[in-house]
């Protein structure tokens, strides 16, 4: 399987805290699904952020390819966390969708009639084609985490990027929501943050856990002493409830309580 993001050595932060991640390495492959964890202020955010080009790097490279070749750039879709959208601002599911098109060698940045077209089979996809001309404000969570996604694969991206999806959901909409996931991980790479370990281990073929440094596991066949050592200072225990484990965080105290959110 060829990659497409190479991570190598990749130190990240920010002016009042530069070591948010110290020398981190991953690769992520074609079709990949791989489940990202670790504690509050351990670096999850920061380490998307660095991948999609919002913080540069202190140090370490990014290397992204393509059918095995290096480029300078892959398509990437993004679904962010809940708390970055603002659900007041005036616009449509259909032209948040829409605005997910990338609008190459176009002088004049105006979508047309056929890239207009590209969404409803979308909104189809998502089960929102009903929900096209209402505005974002008047959607539940489930259904502008839906919307979203489509917004995030409508450009044909070689990866989307899901950073706490589990923060937008009515339960009701969860099953449903992964089922798209899996279906979308037949033709596209996905990388999903979750704060949930039970939802990750249940959901996903790759995992790693970020906290300053990376730990990475292939397959979600992990251990306790595996999970205790990946959050370190944050011991982790997994519980079964039926199919799907949960996590419980034990006491502990943790010591980098620094925003992700930046």
């Amino acid at each position: 399987m060829n990659p497409i993001i190479e991570i190598q050595n990749l130190n990240a932060g920010y002016e009042n805290k530069t070591d948010v991640l110290k020398n981190v390495s991953l690769t992520v492959f074609e079709k990949d699904f791989l489940g990202i964890i670790g504690p509050n202020g351990g670096g999850k955010t920061t380490l998307l952020k660095t991948i999609l080009g919002f913080v540069q790097p202190a140090s370490g490279k990014i290397i992204f390819y393509n059918n095995g070749k290096k480029v300078n750039h892959i398509n990437i879709g993004y679904l962010p966390q809940i708390n970055q959208i603002d659900k007041k601002f005036p616009i449509s599911v259909h032209e948040v969708i829409l605005s997910g098109l990338t609008l190459r060698g176009k002088f004049i940045k105006r979508y047309s009639e056929e890239d207009k077209q590209k969404v409803r089979p979308i909104a189809e996809k998502m089960g929102v084609e009903n929900l096209l001309h209402r505005a974002i404000g008047e959607l539940s969570g489930g259904q502008l985490q839906r919307v979203l996604l489509g917004r995030a694969i409508i450009d044909n991206p070689q990866l989307i990027i899901l950073d706490e999806p589990s923060s937008y959901v009515d339960k009701l909409f969860e099953t449903n929501f992964y089922k798209l996931l899996d279906e979308i991980n037949r033709d596209i790479a996905i990388v999903l943050v979750s704060h949930d370990v039970g939802t990750i281990i249940s959901q996903v073929k790759n995992i790693a856990c970020v906290n300053q440094s990376l730990h990475y596991h292939c397959g979600t066949d992990i251990s306790q002493e595996w999970l205790a050592g990946a959050y370190d200072s944050c011991p982790i225990e997994i519980l079964g409830h039926g199919s799907l484990p949960h996590r419980v965080l034990l006491e502990h105290n943790h010591a980098h309580q620094h925003d992700e959110n930046q």
